[in-house]
């Protein structure tokens, strides 16, 4: 979906650019650099000479856009984490989909009845039903990660153990079913890999990689197993709502811009962001949902570990089709 681009001034030939004047002109406090290596010490990060100035550049830059942001009334409040030494399309080539994923080539199945539906719920407070949370690394996987989520979830709702899927296994081995390995993908796409598949390991005998590999499937290994997909109608908000009420947690994707990477807690909502099915570039875990000051939001399971967000997790605002993210939301029905 994004197109690859280079750092930014990393090469001799950007000097003179706009972008790249303005970030040479960013004159550093004392107190910011003490900043800036103190958050090294804690990501354990090291930099070379040369790329040492146009790191700390980025990250005070970062660092300056988290305070202007957190002195204004917004919903929710952004800090320093493992992003913020990169720009934003630095973070796009890394962690976020560079293949088109256009959700909206998958045909809903699913028929939403008519509720009413509680007001709120959370699936980590029902029982033993989310696994703790991942982190997808370098490698734009976030959609193998919603997906073995969510048949974790739907596995151990059903009645069976709550086990750890291999999300690498969906990496080497998906791209038939039109998935991308570290270029991303589509959860929908990869329940139906499963269940053609005829299973997916375990996390610990098909460990996570964070990188293209060759597909090492085991199908005597298979612990988990599909029997069908619920594809939630595009842009049915209302049936998300009634899925994760009534059956289990629910894969979806979103556009990602720059202000979610720094997100720490609150209620997300964004202007930037577009709400059309082939702008999405991430996806996550609806493991809930609730209402916060009259606004009301989905909890959502991420695969950036648990340091980033809250906990791992975040709230988006829910009910205005933030950044798309009911365009492609499914999950999957196990076979237990």
């Amino acid at each position: 979906m994004w197109a690859v681009l280079p750092l930014l001034c990393a090469g001799a030939w950007l000097l003179g650019s706009p972008a790249c004047d303005a970030a040479a002109a960013l004159s550093v406090s004392s107190h910011e650099k003490f900043r800036f290596k103190s958050w090294m010490v804690q990501h354990k990060k090291k930099y070379s000479a040369e790329e040492y100035p146009r790191k700390q550049q980025v990250f005070v830059s970062n660092w300056r856009k988290i305070h202007a942001h957190n002195a204004r009334n917004h919903t929710f409040k952004m800090a320093l984490n493992q992003f913020s030494d990169m720009t934003f399309d630095e973070v796009k080539r890394t962690v976020l989909w560079s293949q088109p994923q256009n959700c909206s080539a998958t045909k809903g199945n699913y028929l939403r009845g008519t509720g009413p539906y509680p007001t709120s719920v959370d699936w980590r407070k029902k029982g033993h039903f989310v696994t703790p949370v991942k982190n997808q690394g370098g490698c734009g996987s976030c959609w193998t990660f919603s997906t073995t989520g969510a048949l974790e979830s739907a596995i151990a709702i059903a009645g069976g153990k709550l086990l750890s899927l291999a999300e690498q296994q969906l990496v080497d081995c998906a791209q038939d079913f039109n998935n991308h390995g570290c270029a991303g993908g589509l959860p929908s796409q990869a329940f139906e890999y499963i269940l053609y598949n005829k299973g997916i390991m375990a996390e610990d005998t098909y460990p996570y990689q964070g990188r293209d590999g060759v597909c090492k499937f085991q199908p005597k290994q298979a612990v988990a197993f599909v029997k069908d997909v619920a594809n939630i109608t595009l842009n049915d908000e209302e049936a998300m709502v009634e899925a994760v009420a009534l059956y289990n947690p629910v894969s979806f994707a979103f556009e990602v811009t720059d202000d979610f990477l720094s997100y720490r807690k609150g209620i997300y909502s964004s202007t930037s962001c577009h709400q059309t099915p082939d702008k999405v570039n991430h996806a996550v875990l609806a493991v809930g949902y609730g209402e916060e000051k009259g606004i009301p939001y989905w909890i959502v399971k991420n695969s950036w570990g648990s340091y980033w967000g809250m906990d791992g997790y975040f709230l988006i605002e829910r009910g205005k089709n933030m950044c798309g993210l009911a365009a492609c939301a499914s999950y999957p029905i196990p076979r237990v």
